[in-house]
């Protein structure tokens, strides 16, 4: 019976470090959320993860300075698609001297019947 008594003395003994252990954390991390709060540690984790981010992004971008540049001509050209568009059906509207579609091959419209078939 000594032996379980040693061991429920030596349990408790463990019991209650593991307790005063944990009690000292609580105070420390409380003491240290007085100093800081939870939004002050979110900007400077969040701070972090993007400086992070954007040294992966660098490090990628001299690493494929090829994509990169053929991706951002990408996105310039789609951005400014409208314009070029405008300027390639100018020069189109150019190259035929402003005919109308049927006027290009000589047939206009008084030799065609109500059908739509040329005579």
């Amino acid at each position: 019976m000594s032996d379980l008594a040693e061991q429920l003395a030596e349990d408790k003994a463990l019991r209650d470090a593991a307790l005063q252990l944990f009690k000292s954390d609580i105070s420390l991390v409380r003491g240290d959320l007085g100093e800081r709060g939870v939004g002050a540690r979110a900007k400077d984790r969040l701070g972090d993860a993007a400086l992070g981010m954007l040294d992966d992004a660098i490090d990628y971008a001299e690493d494929n300075k090829g994509w990169v540049a053929a991706g951002t001509a990408a996105v310039v050209v789609w951005f400014a698609r409208r314009p070029i568009l405008g300027w390639v059906a100018g020069l189109l509207e150019d190259d035929d001297g402003g005919a109308e579609p049927g006027e290009a091959d000589g047939r206009c419209e008084a030799d065609s019947d109500s059908t739509g078939e040329v005579q």
